[in-house]
C-alpha cells in the first residue's frame, strides 16, 4: 500500500517564504564575502581609532574559519529549504513538471539575487560591508556556532586524513609578502607622481632587515684616513683638505685604527690652547667604534640610535678595516642621496645618447637598480665592478666586454687590476 504525503501551502504563504530565504541567503552570501575580503591592517587601525564595530570585525577575523563555517551552514539551509518549498509548491500545480520548473527558476534567484548581486556589492566595498553587518554577525554566530564548531571541527579532521595542512598561521615571510604586494599596489590607478617615490622609500624600510653595513658602507679605498704620528700642523692641514667632519686615525698602517678626530674638537682645541701648535691630540681624539660588517642596517641604525652617534668603522672577521659607516649612510637607503654644500660632486654615472651608461666602478649596483629600474642582482656583488669581475672569473682587460643579465658591460678603464670605468647597455638597447 502506497501514501502520497502532499504538502498543502498556500501560494500566499509560500511565495513570502521563498522570498524571505532568498533575502536571508542574500545577507549571508553578503556576510561571508565581507569577512573574507576585509581588509585586516585597516580595520585594526579603525579599531585603534574607537571604532567599535571594527573591534568586533576584528573578533570576527580572529576566528574566521568559524565565523565562515555558520554563514555557510545558514546560506546553504535557507538555500536548500527555498528549493524545497519551492519545489513541492510547484509540484502540486503542475505535477512531474513542477520540478523542472522550481529547478529554473530558485536556479536563476539564488544566483542572481542570492549569490552574484550580494557577493559583487560587498566584494567591492568590503570593509563597509562587513563594519554594517558586524553586530548581526555576532548574533548569527552566536545562534549558529555550536554546531558551526563541529562542522569546522570535522572538516579539519577530514583534510587531515587527506594529507592536507590546517594551521591557519602563517610564517614570517608570507608576512613580508603580504606588505610588500601592498606597497606595489600602492598608487596604482591613480594619477600620483609620487607614489614611485612612496613605494621605493616603503620598500626600503624592508629591506633595512635584509641588507648590512658591507652593503652601504665607504669602502676603505675612498675613506680619508689620517697618520696620527704626524705632526699637529700636518694632521690639521690634512683634515681641513677633506670635506668630512669625522676623520678615523691610524697608527703604523690604515688597519690600526686608534681613533677619530672631530673637526670641530680641533677648532675648539686649537682656540683653547691658543694656536695649532699647542694641540693634544690624545685629548682631542675620541675613541673609535668598531662593528662587524656583518650588521644588519636596521640593527646599526637602532645601535646609532642608542648610542647617539651617527660614525662606526666596519671591520672583517680578522679585524681588518672594510671602510666606514655614517647614519646618513642608512638614511640614504631609504630616501635616495642626500647631498650637502660639503659633498664632493661625483659623476658616478653619465648617461649618453646612444642609450648607454658610462658608470664608475664603485658605483654600487642597488643604486642603478633603484634610479634606472634595472634589476641586476645585488646578493653576489656590492659595485657594478664587483658584479662584472664575479661574473668574468677573471680581471678583465680594457675593452673587453660581457654580456649577462640581459645586459652588455665594457671595460673602458682599468687602475692597476680595480675596474674604474664601465660601459653598460640595458636590455632595452643590449640587441
Amino acid at each position: 500500500m502506497e501514501a502520497d504525503i502532499q504538502l498543502d501551502i498556500p501560494l500566499y504563504v509560500a511565495v513570502p517564504m521563498v522570498l524571505l530565504c532568498l533575502a536571508l541567503a542574500a545577507y549571508l552570501s553578503a556576510a561571508e564575502t565581507a569577512i573574507t575580503g576585509a581588509s585586516r591592517p585597516r580595520l585594526h587601525r579603525l579599531a585603534l581609532q574607537g571604532n567599535l564595530r571594527a573591534a568586533v570585525v576584528n573578533g570576527l577575523l580572529d576566528r574566521k574559519d568559524e565565523a565562515v563555517s555558520a554563514i555557510l551552514l545558514g546560506n546553504n539551509v535557507v538555500n536548500i529549504f527555498s528549493a524545497a518549498l519551492t519545489t513541492a509548491v510547484l509540484t502540486d500545480l503542475f505535477g512531474a513538471a513542477g520540478v523542472v520548473y522550481a529547478t529554473l527558476i530558485m536556479g536563476v534567484l539564488v544566483v542572481v539575487f542570492a549569490e552574484v548581486m550580494p557577493k559583487t556589492w560587498a566584494l567591492l566595498r568590503a570593509d563597509r560591508v562587513a563594519l554594517a553587518l558586524a553586530p548581526s554577525l555576532v548574533l548569527a554566530l552566536g545562534l549558529l556556532g555550536p554546531l558551526a564548531r563541529f562542522v569546522a571541527r570535522l572538516s579539519r579532521l577530514l583534510l587531515r586524513v587527506l594529507g592536507v595542512r590546517t594551521d591557519a598561521g602563517a610564517d614570517a615571510q608570507e608576512h613580508d609578502d603580504l606588505l610588500r604586494g601592498a606597497i606595489d599596489l600602492h598608487g596604482i590607478g591613480q594619477a600620483d607622481h609620487a607614489a614611485p617615490a612612496e613605494k621605493a622609500m616603503l620598500r626600503s624600510v624592508l629591506d633595512l632587515g635584509d641588507l648590512t653595513v658591507g652593503d652601504v658602507m665607504t669602502h676603505r679605498g675612498n675613506v680619508a684616513l689620517i697618520d696620527a704620528e704626524q705632526p699637529i700642523e700636518r694632521i690639521v692641514e690634512q683634515a681641513l683638505a677633506t670635506p668630512f667632519t669625522r676623520i678615523p686615525l691610524y697608527r703604523g698602517n690604515p688597519d690600526n685604527i686608534v681613533g677619530v678626530v672631530h673637526g670641530k674638537d680641533l677648532f675648539r682645541a686649537a682656540q683653547a690652547s691658543g694656536g695649532i701648535a699647542a694641540i693634544e691630540l690624545g685629548k682631542v681624539m675620541g675613541r673609535a667604534w668598531f662593528i662587524p660588517e656583518s650588521t644588519t642596517l636596521f640593527d646599526q641604525l637602532q645601535a646609532f640610535r642608542a648610542r647617539h652617534e651617527h660614525f662606526a668603522i666596519v671591520v672583517d672577521e680578522y679585524g681588518a678595516l672594510r671602510g666606514i659607516v655614517t647614519l646618513e649612510d642608512i638614511i640614504e637607503e631609504i630616501v635616495g642621496d642626500i647631498r650637502d654644500e660639503h659633498d664632493r660632486v661625483v659623476k658616478g654615472v653619465e648617461v649618453r645618447d646612444d642609450g648607454t651608461y658610462v658608470c664608475r666602478g664603485e658605483v654600487p649596483i642597488r643604486d642603478l637598480n633603484r634610479q634606472f629600474g634595472w634589476i641586476l642582482p645585488e646578493d653576489v656583488a656590492t659595485t657594478i665592478a664587483g658584479l662584472v669581475l664575479h661574473e668574468a672569473r677573471r680581471i678583465p682587460e680594457v675593452g673587453q666586454t660581457y654580456a649577462f643579465y640581459g645586459f652588455r658591460f665594457e671595460v673602458t678603464r682599468r687602475e692597476g687590476t680595480r675596474i674604474a670605468e664601465l660601459r653598460v647597455r640595458p636590455p632595452a638597447t643590449a640587441a
